[in-house]
C-alpha cells in the first residue's frame, strides 16, 4: 500500500485525487493540505510514502515547501503536480529536491504509474517535461563545449605557459607579438571563466 499526501490549494482537485487514490488498489490518501505552511508542519508526522505537491499556492509556494521539507525529512519523496511547464520552474523544483514532475493534465493511469515509479526509486516526469529537461542539458553541454573549445593558436599559447615560458619566449617560439599573446589570453580567460594565467593553466591541465 502506497500512502499519499496531497498539497494543493484547489479543494475540488484535492478531493478528486484523494477519492481516486482511495479507490485504486494499492493506494491510499493519508492526508491533504490546502497550503504549504500547513503541509510543512504536518507532513513529517504523517510520513507519507509520496507527496503530490502543487507549485502555485497562496503564501509559500510548492518549490520552497519542497526545499524546507527535504531539510526536515530528506528521505521524503515528493512529486510536483502542476500546470507549469517552463524550464525555470522545472529545474528549481528538481534542485529543491523533488523526485518527479507531472502535469495536472496527466491521465489517472499515468499518475498511478508515476507514484509506483517514484516509490521504486525512479524519477517520473510527464513526457513533455522530460523532453524539456533533455533539451536543456543538451543546450548546456553545447554552450560549455563552445566556451572551452580552444583554437590551435590558443592551445599553443597555453602549452607554452604550462611549460613556464615567458611572453617573450612564447612570442619568439610562435613567431607572434606579445600583444597578440595578450589577445589570445583574453579569449582564453573568457572561455575558461578565469582571471589569471595561473588559473587558466591549472584549468587547462585538468582537462
Amino acid at each position: 500500500m502506497i500512502a499519499i499526501s496531497i498539497v494543493d490549494d484547489e479543494k475540488e482537485l484535492r478531493e478528486s485525487i484523494a477519492t481516486f487514490l482511495d479507490g485504486s488498489p494499492g493506494f491510499r490518501c493519508v492526508s491533504s493540505y490546502s497550503n504549504a505552511a500547513a503541509a510543512l508542519a504536518a507532513l513529517p508526522k504523517d510520513k507519507p510514502d509520496v507527496v503530490l505537491m502543487d507549485i502555485n499556492m497562496t503564501g509559500m509556494d510548492g518549490i520552497e515547501c519542497v526545499e524546507r521539507l527535504k531539510t526536515i525529512a530528506p528521505e521524503m519523496l515528493i512529486v510536483m503536480l502542476t500546470v507549469y511547464e517552463d524550464t525555470d520552474k522545472i529545474f528549481k523544483a528538481l534542485s529543491a529536491g523533488a523526485s518527479g514532475y507531472l502535469l495536472k493534465r496527466s491521465s489517472p493511469a499515468k499518475l498511478l504509474e508515476a507514484l509506483k515509479e517514484v516509490r521504486a526509486g525512479g524519477s517520473p516526469m510527464s513526457s513533455s517535461i522530460a523532453r524539456k529537461v533533455v533539451a536543456s542539458f543538451r543546450k548546456a553541454a553545447t554552450v560549455a563545449e563552445k566556451q572551452t573549445h580552444l583554437s590551435p593558436r590558443e592551445q599553443a599559447v597555453l602549452d607554452c605557459l604550462a611549460k613556464g615560458l615567458t611572453y617573450k619566449q612564447i612570442a619568439d617560439q610562435l613567431e607572434i607579438s606579445i600583444d597578440t599573446i595578450r589577445t589570445y589570453l583574453r579569449r582564453i580567460y573568457e572561455k575558461f571563466h578565469v582571471q589569471s594565467r595561473t588559473e587558466a593553466v591549472a584549468k587547462y591541465l585538468k582537462q
